[in-house]
């Protein structure tokens, strides 16, 4: 007996590269499972330890902190410290996130790190000035050409589907259309911060739903909302007004990892924990440590002042476990005594809870103290200039340190020594020709290098007429 059996071949959704890897909505699904509570990526703050915290309470997925792609690709101890030490089977879903602008130097990097976790992410949404003068993260939203390379070459290579997270333009239409670019380059699943380039520091503002729903509503990828995200009841607001698939949360999740379980537990709980999931899994970051205790802490090391100075100086876990036990012991005194001598702030909970940190909203210029400021401004008074005597009181704090390391130094312009300008370059104008390494048309200011200067005291003071002329013109 022969039985016909009829086969039916399910395509798998892949990407344009020639490897056989989810994308889009599958890969949310399948890969990703789904996530809506997202763990931002966060310089120095992201790591093993705080992601397996977030997980224990909520958090479905997380980043890696943002990495740049040239020293993970130049430096072994760099990738060992950032991202192989850290592979732990209870910390996936995860994603790598690199900053980078050589489309090649990128896809090294991610070919480093792709056994190592879901995806590699793009960052185009870092607004430091660091990044500025790294030129990456969001100051590469106008190289559009350049992007669409890094990403096609991503998608192309890489066995591992490659994201994005951006901030918006103040036009909803270009982010649109930049949104569209990154989708058609292969982008397979974006994050949107709602906020501009220029929104940071004190003036970050608001974050724009309306722009994510704009680009949810305009691409055919999974898009994760970033911004406004204080407390879980702003998680769901948020997904029912821009409708995105996810919610991701930065600052949010440092002043409460239990944010997405929608749970403000007493601050001391979480730091606890937090120093026994360090213990753990170490090696981790003594400054990473420290830095996660001050934002669990932030506002009652704001009232007791005093241990912040102890935080700072921990030289050690111990150190650190040992601050946060005194503040618990602090806040559990305040707990014992009438509840109106611990409610005069203007925080939602006492501030021994965890919750989040308001940022003030920006200044306006015309206005001071909440009330319009006068049209005619005072004229501002400018520090004086030094007296002739050179006194520490009237100097400026750097040139007391300078005078500090050297009393003789003096800073009275007319007790200087003159010097006959030259009539071309203005430097002081002497006679002396000599030049180490070529013969130049100089003006004979003769004093040693640095290096003369080592050389001298190597050879015990050898050397004649061993000296420099900086102040040239061309040489013969």
């Amino acid at each position: 007996t022969f039985r016909l059996y009829r086969l039916t071949v399910v395509p798998v959704a892949s990407c344009t590269g020639s490897m056989t890897k989810p994308c889009g909505f599958e890969f949310w699904r399948s890969t990703l499972k789904g996530a809506r509570y997202v763990v931002a990526p966060m310089v120095d703050q992201s790591e093993l330890a705080w992601r397996l915290l977030s997980r224990r309470h909520g958090a479905e997925l997380c980043y890696t902190p943002m990495l740049h792609a040239q020293v993970f690709v130049r430096d072994a101890n760099y990738r060992r410290e950032n991202l192989y030490n850290e592979l732990n089977q209870d910390d996936r879903p995860l994603i790598t996130q690199f900053c980078a602008n050589d489309p090649e130097v990128f896809i090294q990097a991610a070919l480093l790190a792709q056994d190592y976790c879901d995806a590699i992410d793009l960052n185009l949404g870092c607004p430091q000035m660091i990044a500025k003068r790294g030129h990456y993260g969001v100051f590469l939203q106008d190289e559009w050409d350049l992007l669409e390379k890094m990403i096609k070459l991503a998608d192309e290579k890489l066995s591992v589907p490659i994201t994005c997270k951006i901030r918006v333009f103040p036009e909803i239409e270009k982010t649109v259309k930049y949104a569209k670019m990154l989708e058609k380059a292969g982008c397979q699943l974006l994050t949107v911060h709602g906020r501009t380039k220029d929104q940071k520091g004190a003036l970050t503002g608001i974050a724009s739903w309306k722009h994510i729903k704009a680009v949810r509503e305009a691409v055919n990828i999974p898009v994760f909302a970033n911004g406004n995200i204080q407390h879980l009841s702003d998680v769901q607001r948020c997904m029912e007004e821009t409708g995105v698939q996810g919610v991701m949360s930065a600052e949010g999740n440092l002043h409460n990892p239990a944010l997405f379980e929608g749970c403000s537990p007493p601050v001391w709980e979480m730091a606890e924990e937090y120093l026994e999931v360090v213990e753990k899994h170490p090696p981790c970051s003594l400054s990473y440590v420290r830095a996660h205790i001050f934002k669990l802490w932030h506002h009652t090391l704001q009232i007791h002042q005093d241990l912040r100075e102890e935080l700072a100086k921990a030289k050690n876990v111990a150190g650190v476990a040992e601050v946060n036990r005194q503040l618990k012991q602090r806040c559990q005194k305040e707990m014992a005594k009438d509840e109106s001598e611990w409610t005069q702030t203007l925080l939602p909970f006492p501030h021994w809870i965890c919750q989040p940190y308001v940022r003030p909203p920006p200044k306006d210029p015309n206005t001071e103290n909440g009330q319009k400021a006068l049209e005619t401004k005072a004229v501002s008074v400018k520090r004086a200039l030094e007296d002739g005597d050179g006194s520490n009181d009237s100097l400026s704090k750097n040139k007391q340190k300078k005078k500090v390391r050297n009393p003789n130094k003096n800073f009275c312009p007319e007790l200087k020594p003159k010097y006959i300008k030259c009539e071309q370059c203005g430097n002081p104008k002497t006679n002396c020709l000599l030049s180490v390494h070529f013969w130049v048309i100089g003006h004979g200011l003769r004093f040693k290098t640095k290096a003369l200067k080592q050389c001298n005291s190597d050879t015990g003071g050898g050397l004649t007429n061993g000296t420099v002329s900086t102040a040239v013109h061309d040489p013969l």
